[in-house]
C-alpha cells in the first residue's frame, strides 16, 4: 500500500497552520493516488487533552479531509503500538546501534559550547562509557536510549540526505538523537519512522520546521527497514502560517481555531475557501480544488494570517 498521512497531538483544538497542513497532506495524498491515514501522536499523556481527538476529526471533516482505514480502524494511536516501537528498540539494540545515555540537557548545552564542539550536535559523552561507568551512573539518574550513528574516523557524523518536492534536496549530520526517553516513553523520530513504515505511509507531508529532521528519520528506516524502504519515501514541507507579528501561529495568537472562528460568524465553508486561496487554489470544495492542484504551483513563502482580514 502507498499511502500519505496527517499526524496530530490531541492537545487541544487545531488552529489554521494545522488545518492547512492537513489540507496540503490531503491534497498531495489523493493527487498522487495514495490513500490517507490519520494517527494521533498522543505517547505524552500529560500534553494529551480529553476529548481532543474528537473534536480534532470534527475540524477536520469540517473542512473536507477524508480518511481511509486500516485494518478496520478509521484512525491509530501511538499509545497503542508501544510493543512495536519495544521491538524496533530491541532490533536496534541487538544490532549494536544503542547506548545509553545519562546526559541532561544541560549537560548537552554546556558540552556543546566547548572549543571544538559542533553547536546542536551531541558530544557523544556517554557513547563510550564502561560498563562500570554506566553502572555508578545507574544509580545517578535514569538513562535514555541513543542511536549509535556510524560516526567516521574523525567522529563526524553521518551526511545524509532526503529528497523534498518543495526544498529538493535536504542534506544534514545525523547525530546520535534518543531513541528512547529516561522515562521509557518511546523518542519521536523513533515512534514515527515505526508508524509511517509499518502502515504504508511512504509520502511525508508536513510544516517546514520539521524538515531537519528528515535525513535522521530516513537514516533509521534505512537501519530498521532496509535501504530501500528509506528511499521509496517523499517528502514534501511546506511553509509555516505566521501571525501578523511573523512568528508561527500559535492559539494564543486568538481566533486561530475552527470553535473560535465560528464563534465570530465564520461559516466551515468560508473558512475552507480562505485556507484554499491562500494556497492559490479556486473555491470549492476540496474535491474540486484537487483538479487544480500542481505541487509546482504552491506558494513557497508563509502565509500571514491577519484575523482583521476577516
Amino acid at each position: 500500500m502507498h499511502a500519505g498521512r496527517y499526524a496530530p497531538s490531541p492537545s487541544g483544538d487545531l488552529h489554521l497552520g494545522n488545518l492547512r497542513t492537513g489540507m496540503l497532506a490531503w491534497l498531495f495524498a489523493r493527487w498522487s493516488g495514495r490513500e490517507f491515514l490519520l494517527r494521533f501522536e498522543d505517547l505524552d499523556a500529560e500534553r494529551t487533552v480529553e476529548g481532543a481527538e474528537a473534536q480534532q476529526l470534527e475540524d477536520l471533516h469540517a473542512v473536507g479531509l477524508t480518511f481511509d482505514s486500516q485494518h478496520g480502524h478509521s484512525s491509530i494511536r501511538q499509545s497503542e503500538r508501544l510493543s512495536l516501537y519495544t521491538r524496533a528498540i530491541e532490533q536496534l539494540t541487538e544490532s549494536g546501534l544503542t547506548f545509553e545515555c545519562f546526559c541532561s540537557r544541560k549537560d548537552i548545552r554546556e558540552a556543546t559550547r566547548a572549543p571544538h564542539a559542533t553547536p546542536g550536535v551531541y558530544p557523544g559523552t556517554c557513547r563510550n562509557l564502561s560498563e562500570a561507568e554506566r553502572a555508578h551512573r545507574r544509580a545517578e539518574r535514569p538513562a535514555s536510549l541513543r542511536l549509535r550513528a556510524d560516526r567516521d574516523d574523525d567522529g563526524a557524523a553521518p551526511q545524509v540526505s532526503a529528497q523534498d518536492l518543495l526544498l529538493g534536496e535536504i542534506t544534514a549530520g545525523v547525530d546520535d538523537f534518543v531513541l528512547q526517553r529516561n522515562d521509557g516513553a518511546p523518542a519521536y523520530n523513533l515512534a514515527v519512522v515505526v508508524d509511517d513504515h509499518l502502515t504504508g505511509v511512504d509520502q511525508v507531508v508536513r510544516a517546514d520546521d520539521l524538515a531537519a529532521s528528515a535525513p535522521s528519520q530516513a537514516y533509521l528506516r534505512g537501519l530498521l527497514y532496509g535501504t530501500e524502504a528509506a528511499s521509496e519515501v517523499v517528502y514534501a514541507h511546506v511553509p509555516l502560517v505566521l501571525n501578523a507579528d511573523g512568528r508561527r501561529l500559535a492559539k494564543r495568537d486568538g481566533a486561530v481555531t475552527r470553535s473560535a472562528l465560528r464563534e465570530q460568524g465564520l461559516k466551515d465553508e468560508a473558512l475552507r475557501e480562505m485556507l484554499l486561496d491562500s494556497l492559490g487554489l479556486p473555491a470549492g470544495t476540496l474535491a474540486a480544488a484537487l483538479e487544480s492542484f500542481d505541487p509546482a504551483s504552491l506558494p513557497r513563502e508563509p502565509w500571514v494570517f491577519r484575523p482583521t482580514d476577516l
